[in-house]
């Protein structure tokens, strides 16, 4: 049998292992924490979202810029796919009223236990607590409890992951030996995260955490599209948070890139045209303060009334034809991501450019790549998830074609 070894215990690197034990060879899969998944695990607590089940055509699209580089793993292995694979280890999914798709009970323990029992009745071998400090061509230097040990295989799978969230094993350390190497590396960058902005001190102290509900946001993109999504975030002290702001990370990050500032503009009132908010906004009353008729008219909560004279000046909507077209635009910039520690996911990792159709690594012949550590992104929603397992499946074709030789 040949030997490989898989550096990380994540969906990708699992993967790859149940792939490469199918085939036939010895897979040792090694990881820095005590237990596998815990990237995964913790994803799963507020409900496992492990893919989605828009059409194809428009999922690819959801890698961006990198959806025609990723597109062969995903047709191979797509949702439809990835959901039988989820059936077949007992576990039902079903489909939420967004369409994403969660397992039974929407939790990520259950399909863990179910998979990882049936790798390791196949026979794939687990070294847990065992950090990856150095990697010399096909040999790979391991700390395990303070002690250092070297292992070779006839081939390597390196699914370390990005850099967010460091505690559970995603560190990035990986980028200084394998730059080393030569291996062309795109920086690692925040995506699916919060971003800075400049509030007032009135905000900043009376209303800091809280949550912005039933709001829509737009942004005009570099090839003069308008992205726009309804939703909802958290109004930081420094910023903004949540799901809504994760979904214009990429577009936000790259006009800060490019410009130091990322614009969006906000719909407090999305639901409700500007027709009909002037009407509601004509029923006005004597000596009635402007913070009670916005919530008596339009239920004007705190944080949206902030929202409006952080942009506008009070004679800007002196009319209910003005105030109609204020609440409708407000705008918001930002000027800098929270950083990678404080992320969902990152950015950047191993270019195209340095690995083969199968992500092995030009530089290191018999080293391959999957997961969040090549160079792509994707929003929440399933997307993250479903790359991460088609990407390991293609770095373990790969293996199994170079061991065929």
């Amino acid at each position: 049998m040949k030997q490989v070894i898989v550096i990380g215990a994540g969906p990708a690197g699992l993967m790859a292992a149940e792939v490469i034990q199918a085939a036939g060879h010895q897979v040792h899969v090694y990881d820095a924490m005590p237990s596998a998944c815990r990237k995964f695990l913790l994803a799963g607590i507020g409900g496992m979202n492990i893919t989605h089940s828009e059409p194809y055509n428009d999922f690819i699209t959801r890698y961006y810029d990198k959806a025609k580089w990723l597109a062969p793993s995903i047709q191979a292995f797509n949702a439809d796919a990835l959901r039988q694979w989820i059936h077949d280890l007992g576990i039902d999914t079903f489909v939420g009223t967004s369409g994403r798709v969660f397992p039974e009970k929407m939790k990520a323990a259950p399909l863990l236990r179910n998979w990882l029992k049936r790798l390791k009745d196949a026979g794939v071998e687990f070294h847990m607590r065992h950090k990856l400090i150095a990697l010399d061509g096909l040999q790979a230097t391991f700390n395990y409890e303070g002690l250092d040990k070297s292992k070779s295989a006839d081939a390597i799978v390196l699914a370390l992951g990005g850099a967010s969230w460091p505690k559970l094993g995603s560190d990035g350390k990986w980028v200084g030996f394998l730059a080393r190497q030569g291996v062309d590396i795109t920086p690692l960058e925040s995506t699916n995260c919060g971003f800075h902005s400049h509030w007032s001190e009135h905000l900043q102290t009376k209303l800091a955490g809280a949550p912005l509900k039933g709001v829509s946001f737009s942004m005009k993109l570099p090839d003069g599209s308008l992205m726009e999504q309804k939703g909802e975030c958290i109004v930081t002290r420094d910023g903004m948070e949540g799901s809504l702001i994760y979904a214009f990370s990429k577009h936000l990050r790259d006009a800060i890139n490019v410009r130091g500032e990322g614009k969006l503009t906000i719909d407090l009132l999305p639901d409700l045209s500007r027709e009909q908010l002037i009407l509601k906004l004509s029923n006005t009353k004597a000596k009635e303060s402007l913070a009670k008729y916005l919530k008596r008219t339009i239920k004007l909560d705190s944080i949206k009334s902030a929202l409006l004279y952080e942009a506008y000046q009070k004679e800007d909507f002196d009319t209910p034809q003005k105030l109609a077209r204020c609440l409708k635009s407000i705008p918001v910039s930002f000027y800098k991501t929270k950083p990678l520690d404080e992320v969902i996911s990152t950015a950047g990792g191993i270019s195209q450019a340095s690995v083969n159709q199968h992500f092995m690594l030009k530089k290191i012949p018999g080293v391959f790549c999957a997961g969040e550590m090549l160079d792509w992104e994707a929003p929440t929603g399933g997307y993250l998830l479903t790359a991460c397992f088609a990407t390991g499946r293609t770095a373990a074709e790969g293996v199994c074609r170079l061991l065929a030789d």
